[in-house]
């Protein structure tokens, strides 16, 4: 149904969503400046390190697969929320989320010979009032370290989630729908 692809992530979690649209892909490693440009807009920010990401990536191959490159922020108040580098920033990032709403945005972008494809979900994510006591015990799991804003929707976070209006699987880190919509594209 789908093409083969190379996926340039060294995410687990998009391994996973990909395996799950059944799209067979090989890894490649894909390093960018992931630094955020004067006067950038936190989507403009998402779309072009996806589009970075799959543009380093096709560059290493030296066959013709389409290279699927992602990426994911979260938002709040404008403000464009990292991996915490530390316990003191994750701590202000789950004290920006705490008790409202924040957004997550995640693209994607394929690069073929033939074609530059991409796409972008936003999905609202509301989260309940946590503590001070619960920020510090899921901060022990380890788990916030690796992941934009400090915390997977999939995991233990999933627990301070309200509700959701948009995409689940963006939130995890790969829109499934538009990642379908976009793989749809390439095989015609």
């Amino acid at each position: 149904m789908y093409p083969k692809i190379a996926l340039a992530s060294a995410s687990p979690r998009r391994r996973e969503l990909l395996q799950q649209l059944g799209v067979e892909f090989d890894l490649i490693s894909a390093s960018i400046d992931e630094s955020v440009l004067p006067n950038e807009t936190a989507a403009a920010y998402v779309s072009r390190l996806a589009l970075q990401k799959a543009q380093a990536g096709a560059a290493k191959i030296a066959n013709a697969l389409p290279v699927l490159g992602s990426d994911t922020s979260v938002v709040v108040d404008n403000k464009i929320l990292g991996k915490p580098t530390d316990y003191a920033d994750f701590l202000a990032m789950m004290q920006l989320l705490s008790g409202r709403q924040h957004q997550v945005m995640t693209a994607v972008a394929i690069v073929s010979p033939s074609q530059t494809l991409q796409a972008l979900a936003i999905t609202d994510v509301f989260f309940r009032e946590i503590s001070e006591a619960e920020m510090a015990d899921y901060w022990l799991t380890k788990e916030p370290c690796d992941k934009a804003g400090g915390y997977g929707i999939q995991g233990l976070a999933g627990k301070f989630v309200e509700k959701i209006h948009g995409s689940y699987s963006a939130v995890v880190g790969l829109p499934l729908c538009e990642t379908d919509r976009l793989l749809q594209q390439l095989s015609r």
